[in-house]
């Protein structure tokens, strides 16, 4: 009763009338409230110090760490700055134990490495610099493979998937075609090869050329002595009659006259054969003419001469030096063989101004042999580069490049001839650089032309079994890329089949074993 009428006596509040409380609310003492704050502060950093001590930071951690960075899992600051942010000079300490000034891990090596396009760097819709740890997530357990990177990390930079927003692939979007250097028809090979060897089966006609490698991922590269030579044999292959240099004027050097001149590279003078060429007022001509046929490339050197007296390294090639930077390899090997070949020509010479020519081919061979085994060396390809700029007048060059047409008039089936100089064959395709692709995979559910249909083999394959004029290079030529695009790819690379995510073609990981080359796009 005495409640009821205190209540009363105090009232109610709010339009809902709601009663006022019998007793007042008294907080708790403010003393209490900061005893226990500070004793549970204390606690926690107790622990964290007895942690830090003792286990060096791992009870705080966010999980174990991958096996190959396990050594680390004690000791946070190893890779954690102060801030306790992962900046990627702390992965550099390790990864780039070279100490170069490339830095093959940093964002703009990785993309370089796959498309093997510096422009690519330039490209003002490039993302800015990305951290290690913005696509290599630690912290998830010892099995977790950090350079298998989730498609929501490319995503973010990226915003599609392979099935939805995917672009072209490039070479197909810009029509790209390969290098135009060589004169070659798939259909008439692919028809020459079924009717010599009686194959009932387009792709083993194919497979006639295209031989697997051993880890059956790609293929071995198109070699004239494995491919072609069975086919295109010289017997009934010459030049036509050309005119014997006299003195100060342009013409071929007679195998006789190349004997006396001597120098390196003449060795093979002592094996020619005299009935292999044919003389008549005072021109020359050769029948057979071989592949790479050492008359034909010594005369063709000596016109290039004429024109490029500075031809410096490019005397050493046997084809142009016209590749791509990451080509750049090729070179120095063919060099190096060239410079062998010198050095047996000498070795049974007595005289001491040619052992002294021996021991400058040894220092030659020494330091390109160290360029190409040292990774940081940087490999020049401008030192085999003919000279923009012609030395000899133009009415004389003229007269030379007619020269060197006919010389190579038998060279010309196949190849194209350049500035003195037979153009280099491209002996692989150079496409998907950004992806990497199994043919290994792909055989065992679907057939070579299912997927290869650029070049219509079948529907022209009657048409041109016997015929001789050539092939329209609309349809069928060595610079049309016989390659699928991306939407070829996509009638199994789905959700409801194939794998479709980033990684099932995109490895975008670094190499060290290829800094020589990266380190090109960066001097």
């Amino acid at each position: 009763m005495a409640k009821r009428k205190t209540r009363e006596q105090k009232g109610t509040f709010s339009p809902l009338k709601l009663p006022v409380a019998d007793r007042y609310v008294r907080p708790a003492r403010r003393r209490r409230i900061f005893l226990w704050s500070g004793l549970g502060m204390a606690a926690v950093l107790a622990i964290w110090a007895a942690d830090l001590v003792a286990s060096r930071g791992l009870l705080f951690s966010q999980g174990p760490l991958s096996s190959n960075h396990a050594s680390f899992e004690r000791d946070c600051s190893a890779c954690h700055g102060d801030s306790g942010g992962l900046p990627p000079e702390r992965c550099s300490v390790c990864h780039e134990k070279f100490g170069d000034r490339l830095g093959v891990y940093t964002f703009a090596a990785h993309v370089v490495y796959r498309s093997r396009d510096p422009s690519r760097l330039e490209d003002p819709e490039r993302k800015a610099e990305v951290r290690c740890a913005a696509c290599h997530t630690e912290h998830r357990g010892r099995e977790a493979d950090i350079t298998r990177v989730p498609d929501l990390r490319c995503q973010a930079c990226h915003p599609f998937s392979f099935g939805r927003g995917h672009p072209q692939f490039e070479f197909a979007r810009e029509s790209r075609p390969d290098a135009a250097t060589l004169e070659f028809t798939h259909v008439r090979h692919t028809a020459k090869v079924m009717k010599d060897r009686e194959l009932a089966d387009h792709e083993q006609a194919c497979l006639y050329c295209h031989n697997a490698r051993a880890d059956g991922r790609s293929f071995e590269e198109i070699d004239y002595d494995r491919h072609c030579d069975a086919c295109h044999l010289p017997a009934s292959v010459g030049t036509p009659r050309l005119p014997e240099r006299p003195p100060a004027e342009v013409g071929v050097l007679s195998v006789e006259s190349i004997r006396a001149r001597g120098g390196l590279g003449t060795l093979w003078t002592d094996y020619a054969s005299p009935a292999e060429f044919q003389r008549l007022g005072g021109r020359i001509r050769k029948l057979p003419v071989y592949h790479e046929d050492p008359w034909v490339l010594d005369n063709l050197r000596t016109l290039r001469r004429a024109v490029h007296p500075d031809a410096d390294l490019a005397d050493l090639l046997t084809a142009s030096s016209d590749v791509p930077p990451s080509g750049v390899r090729t070179l120095y090997e063919e060099a190096l063989d060239t410079l062998a070949e010198y050095a047996a020509e000498l070795r049974s010479r007595p005289e001491e101004e040619v052992q002294e020519d021996l021991r400058r081919i040894g220092r030659w061979v020494t330091k390109l042999r160290r360029d190409l085994d040292d990774v940081l060396a940087p490999l020049d390809l401008e030192q085999f580069r003919l000279a923009a700029r012609s030395a000899a007048p133009p009415e004389r060059r003229a007269e030379i490049e007619e020269l060197a047409a006919d010389l190579t008039e038998p060279c010309r089936q196949c190849h194209r001839v350049a500035d003195q100089t037979i153009a280099r064959v491209q002996k692989d395709q150079r496409v998907l650089r950004r992806a990497e692709f199994d043919h290994r995979a792909h055989i065992l559910v679907t057939r070579c032309l299912d997927c290869h249909v650029e070049i219509p083999i079948l529907e022209n394959l009657a048409a041109y079994r016997d015929r001789t004029e050539p092939a329209d290079p609309a349809f069928d030529g060595a610079a049309l890329q016989n390659v699928p695009g991306v939407e070829t790819c996509r009638r199994c690379h789905s959700p409801a089949q194939g794998a479709d995510r980033c990684l099932t073609c995109h490895y975008f990981h670094p190499e060290k074993e290829r800094r020589s080359e990266l380190l090109l796009y960066f001097e």
